[in-house]
Order: C-alpha cells, then structure tokens, then sequence
C-alpha cells in the first residue's frame, strides 16, 4: 500500500518535471492511486500492480503531458482507467474534460474516482469514439497507446474544435502523416523521472 516514501516519490518526481501543485493536488493524485490499487484487485485496471511504478508509469507519466494542454477543455479518448486523463483533471482544476471508454467497468471506476475525489470538471464518457457526437466540441485530445497514429487521426477529429490540439502520446510513430483535417506541428520528447522508456508526444492541429 502507498506510505510517505511514495508521496516523497511523486513530490520529487513532480519538482524535477519542473510542475508545482497545491497540496490538495498531491493528496488527490495520491488518493487516486490508492482507489486503482483497491479495485485492480477485481477489475483489473492496470497490469502494473507495484505503488512506486504506479507513481512513474501511471503519475508523473500523465503529468508530462500538463504543459501542452490547449485551452479550456480536454477529451482523453480511450483513457481506461483514467490515464492521462484523471491525473491531469486533479492537476488542472479549470479545465473540462471528458474521459471516454468503451469498457463499463472502467468508466464506473472513473465516476466513483471522481465522486470520491471531489471532482466537478470531469464527466465519464461511456462510448465508442467513433460514435460519440459531443453537443460542444473540445479544444484538446489526448490519447495514451490507445490506436496508431492514422486511426487516430480519422476517429477524433469530430471531436476537436477547430484549431484545437491533438496530443498523442507514443513511443514509436513519430512521422508527421498527411492530413486534409489535421496539421502535424511536431514532436515533443517526454522526459520521465525514473522511466527508462522512450516518451514521444506528437502533436497535432485540427484544420
């Protein structure tokens, strides 16, 4: 289970990624994590089960994403068990976000997450992502080892306003692709504390 050394793990993680949250934050982001512990135990949620890399590979490797966030509201498409999504939410408390799934079990988790943390700003989306229509359209997607890049161009541009942002987080597929609907702006190399792993956020502008 988590203790203090977990909670100095992130804290240190936190100030070497150069990004500064409230104690509220740090207290949520840890409480989260407890909260996948307890119902990984019977869902599933994620097949890392270790707390000290739950702090790398699920905390501050959501996190890195924070500095690209793109106006006022974010969709996490395929996001699981909340992955970037809810780590950014806690982080980013002025910020909407949708976090979409097709697995119930998954997007249950999210809603009693959000109950118990507190969190207003984040609705659970229990749908395919081709199929979701949203009523206002989204200024960032974000997207974690969800589909390759090509699929992921064609599933969420219905999703994004235009000049809104896309943000894939990959390892490989890093070569910018043509698109009528999207402009590649670039690639931005993700630098994780204690994560060995190749971090790549590619990014791209809806037309």
């Amino acid at each position: 289970m988590f203790n203090k050394s977990h909670q100095n793990q992130l804290e240190q993680g936190l100030k070497e990624m150069r990004i500064t949250l409230p104690s509220e934050g740090l207290d949520k982001l840890i409480e989260f994590l407890r909260m996948m512990v307890k119902w990984n135990r019977v869902y599933n949620l994620s097949a890392i089960k270790e707390p000290g890399d739950m702090v790398n590979l699920h905390l501050l490797d959501s996190l890195a994403v924070l500095p690209f966030l793109y106006g006022n509201s974010c969709i996490d498409v395929g996001t699981g068990a909340g992955l970037p999504g809810l780590p950014l939410a806690i982080a980013r408390p002025d910020m909407r976000f949708g976090l979409l799934d097709s697995n119930s079990k998954k997007t249950r988790f999210i809603q009693q997450a959000c109950i118990e943390l507190g969190l207003e700003n984040v609705v659970a989306l229990h749908e395919r992502v081709e199929e979701y229509r949203p009523e206002q359209k989204f200024d960032t997607v974000t997207a974690r080892a969800f589909t390759a890049m090509p699929d992921l161009l064609s599933k969420t541009r219905h999703l994004l306003a235009s000049g809104g942002k896309l943000l894939a987080m990959k390892s490989k597929e890093t070569t910018a692709i043509e698109s009528k609907e999207f402009q590649f702006v670039g690639v931005e190399s993700l630098v994780i504390p204690n994560v060995d792993a190749t971090r790549n956020l590619v990014i791209y502008t809806a037309v």
